[in-house]
């Protein structure tokens, strides 16, 4: 079984989730499916059908999370701390060809967010700085081309 790698805060933001889909969710498609069976015939009932459909996707969501969460191997992102990149680093970057800085922390597959700050621990960018410290030069292959960050910073917060 294949560890997944997440921060402890994308680790509870899956549990929030994981609740909300059972104590919330679950419950009030089970409410709708009900109320839509009161309607008569279910091969025309397109409330019943919306509701089924709901519900497959909240216990196929359920059983996702359930399984990220069991492999989970959460790493204390607060514990960590050196000059080269790896998981749970904060790296400042800049663009050699725009000069335009960026600043992400490196995080599990499920956590990524660009517009946040976070990137995939599988994303090219991600991969190319593993390992490499403040000054290195890192090339990215990008659809547009092959793209040179410099690495301006590394923080662990």
């Amino acid at each position: 079984m294949e560890k997944v790698p997440m921060t402890a805060e994308g680790y509870r933001a899956l549990d929030e989730e994981l609740k909300r889909l059972k104590t919330v969710e679950r419950p009030a498609v089970i409410g709708q499916i009900a109320e839509a069976r009161t309607h008569g015939d279910l091969s025309e009932n397109a409330e019943y059908h919306a509701a089924k459909e709901r519900q497959g996707w909240i216990e196929g969501r359920i059983a996702e999370i359930e399984d990220r969460m069991a492999r989970a191997q959460v790493i204390d992102v607060s514990k960590l701390s050196g000059a080269q990149v790896k998981f749970g680093a904060t790296v400042s970057l800049v663009d050699e060809d725009t000069e335009e800085e960026a600043r992400y922390q490196i995080v599990g597959e499920h956590e990524a967010d660009v517009k946040q700050g976070r990137v995939s621990i599988s994303s090219p960018l991600a991969r190319a700085m593993i390992g490499k410290e403040t000054g290195d030069v890192v090339e990215v292959n990008t659809p547009g081309g092959v793209k040179a960050y410099e690495i301006t910073k590394v923080e662990w917060a």
